[in-house]
């Protein structure tokens, strides 16, 4: 396992090229993709042009690249601490250093291309992404650790309604689905790694409700944002959507009654259920504003 000396300088004999694929690898490219092609077909949904499509996805994709980078710098010290290997920055393929610097420049670029948007969009869009820098950074090992994830998910639709012509005011339902997507995303993405940060010292609210109840607990805000997301738009939801409601809460309950059982099951069910939620949103895409 290398020291956080050497995983600062990234390694001795580090090419160019492993330094990019080092970054490539520290951002969470993982959701980082998800994230800023949920929003690319959500503008497209909505009725955006294709340059202020473009131009809205730009703008998520450097935001969540500045946080990937943000998360696993900060974390450095730990990761390398608890041998999390696969990691770049533990591995030595990227400096500590190097991943800052990124952050910071995306972080940066965020900005303009946000405002480019519209200023309201713009605003809400980086107070979101301020939140997520503020989880990074503090939020995550205290109780409010959900609180970071509720903005910055109910941000991304509000970013997509408010850089409509006219700037509208995005629709409560999109607003409360996101958020409780949210919460269901930072249940789902503690996991993994719940009882490693439990010996390390994190204490964030998933850590607090214990492995067994975070796992038992993350279908809820996902059916919830189903709920809000057939029943919120004006209307009545109509027999599919009902159909869908029953669906998910069908999913989720049996999910809870085999996640007590076997884990696996419930993370399993809880995913579907969330595709379930993203699907409900596109095809909503019209009426967020």
């Amino acid at each position: 396992m290398g020291t956080f000396e050497q995983s600062t300088a990234g390694g001795p004999g580090a090419s160019w090229a492993g330094r990019v694929g080092g970054l490539a690898g520290s951002c969470h490219p993982g959701p980082v993709v998800v994230v800023t092609a949920l929003m690319g077909a959500l503008a497209v949904s909505a009725g955006q042009s294709t340059a202020r499509c473009v131009l809205t996805g730009a703008a998520v994709l450097v935001g969540q690249l500045s946080v990937g980078w943000c998360n696993d710098a900060f974390d450095a010290r730990r990761d390398i601490a608890a041998g999390r290997h696969g990691k770049p920055v533990v591995d030595g393929t990227v400096g500590v250093r190097q991943v800052w610097v990124a952050a910071y420049a995306a972080l940066a670029l965020c900005v303009p291309l946000s405002f480019a948007c519209g200023l309201w969009a713009g605003a809400v869009h980086l107070a979101g992404v301020a939140a997520a820098w503020a989880y990074d950074l503090r939020l995550k090992a205290t109780a409010w650790s959900w609180a970071p994830y509720a903005v910055g998910f109910a941000s991304l639709p509000a970013f997509v309604a408010l850089g409509l012509p006219g700037q509208p005011w995005p629709a409560w339902w999109v607003v409360t689905a996101g958020a409780l997507l949210g919460v269901g995303a930072h249940l789902g993405d503690v996991l993994p790694d719940i009882r490693v940060d439990l010996a390390t010292g994190v204490r964030g609210w998933p850590h607090r409700l214990g492995p067994r109840g975070a796992l038992l607990l993350l279908p809820v805000p996902l059916v919830a944002a189903s709920a809000a997301l057939v029943l919120g738009p004006a209307g009545p939801p109509g027999r599919w959507g009902v159909a869908v409601l029953g669906v998910s809460v069908l999913m989720a309950t049996a999910g809870t009654v085999l996640g007590r059982r076997w884990e696996r099951m419930a993370f399993a069910v809880a995913v579907a259920v969330a595709a379930v939620d993203v699907a409900l949103l596109l095809v909503r895409g019209d009426g967020i504003a």
